[in-house]
């Protein structure tokens, strides 16, 4: 009885007395105290409906916070989280941080994402874009220059262009200027940013000459504020959507959603361990109902497997990778 844990005490019932019952009762109130410590989330803003929403199921004692990936990978790999929120994979410097400081992690996916661009509803002249035009108003070279609706096409009107974006310590911002511009971090900087979502989602929302981007379920909660827009790349242009995303259709802005758990701190935290469990046990159900879309049930078991077996590392050797499918996840997964 002494590895008996925090959520089986919880759900222990008063009913059905028994020499076990009696003896397991007696053990909860033996659990040491640094068992019962909060368990630390923060990271992306992306995932953080995710998170939030089971952490809200499982226990009070999961504290989630977000202030990006990469400002979440700071605090995880220094250990002051025990789970890291990520819109993207641990990058090589992240890497290095955690190395140095003795964090060893493991990586498991959770969902699908479709980076969203969105312009105001009363936006009605723009229903689709290209990359290249996206790269044309966020590479580095269009600050203070690129400032109007008629710089992009000559046809769009001689109004004013205001843009809303993530801010420098968010995975999206990284992924975004990567997957659109070609290299991450290589963005104009007079922009909205914010690591909030929801302010992006306000400011575009109550802005007719705006134009922003951020993760597909602030898009999905927000519909009636926003409008989503197609993008295309050397193909039909296509909206972001559940059927897209699992079609492969929507690219180079789909990509998968991970956690990142302390390995050292789940094996001596019993708490940690059934929270990640419970976190991959509720997954599929949970980033449907916030607007993501899941893995296949395989990827969920994988995930399992690697983190009941204490699987440590990443698949993405250090950068992200683009116009990857599902399927082409899972196989990465399966191969770990």
């Amino acid at each position: 009885m002494k590895n008996i844990t925090k959520k089986v005490c919880k759900r222990l019932s008063v009913a059905g007395w028994s020499v076990i019952a009696i003896t397991a009762i007696s053990a909860c109130a033996q659990i040491e105290p640094e068992q019962q410590e909060s368990i630390k989330v923060d990271g992306s803003s992306t995932v953080y409906p995710i998170t939030l929403a089971i952490a809200s199921e499982f226990t009070s004692e999961v504290e989630v916070n977000f202030s990006g990936t990469g400002g979440g990978f700071e605090k995880f790999c220094t250990g002051e989280t025990a789970i890291n929120n990520a819109s993207r994979p641990i990058q090589t410097a992240e890497m290095e941080a955690c190395d140095r400081a003795g964090i060893r992690y493991m990586e498991l996916p959770i969902a699908f994402d479709a980076l969203t661009i969105v312009v105001n509803p009363e936006n009605d002249w723009l229903e689709s874009i290209t990359i290249a035009e996206l790269a044309k108003i966020w590479q580095p070279e269009a600050e203070g220059k690129i400032t109007n609706w008629n710089q992009i096409r000559t046809d769009f009107p001689d109004r004013p262009l205001t843009l809303y974006g993530p801010g420098t310590d968010s995975g999206t911002y990284e992924y975004f200027t990567e997957a659109v511009v070609g290299e991450s971090g290589a963005s104009r900087s007079d922009y909205v940013a914010s690591e909030d979502d929801e302010v992006l989602v306000q400011g575009v929302s109550q802005d007719p000459n705006a134009l922003g981007y951020f993760g597909y379920a602030y898009y999905e909660a927000n519909r009636d504020n926003l409008k989503a827009v197609a993008v295309a790349n050397n193909n039909a242009a296509i909206l972001p959507s559940p059927e897209t995303l699992k079609n492969a259709e929507y690219q180079p802005l789909s990509r998968p959603l991970f956690i990142y758990v302390n390995a050292a701190a789940a094996q001596k935290n019993p708490a940690l361990q059934e929270f990640v469990e419970f976190y991959l046990e509720k997954a599929p159900e949970t980033v449907s109902s916030v607007g993501y879309v899941p893995l296949p049930s395989e990827g969920y078991n994988l995930a399992m497997i690697q983190f009941e077996k204490g699987k440590v590392g990443t698949v993405f050797e250090g950068k992200s990778e683009f116009n990857l499918t599902i399927e082409e996840l899972l196989k990465k997964q399966a191969k770990f």
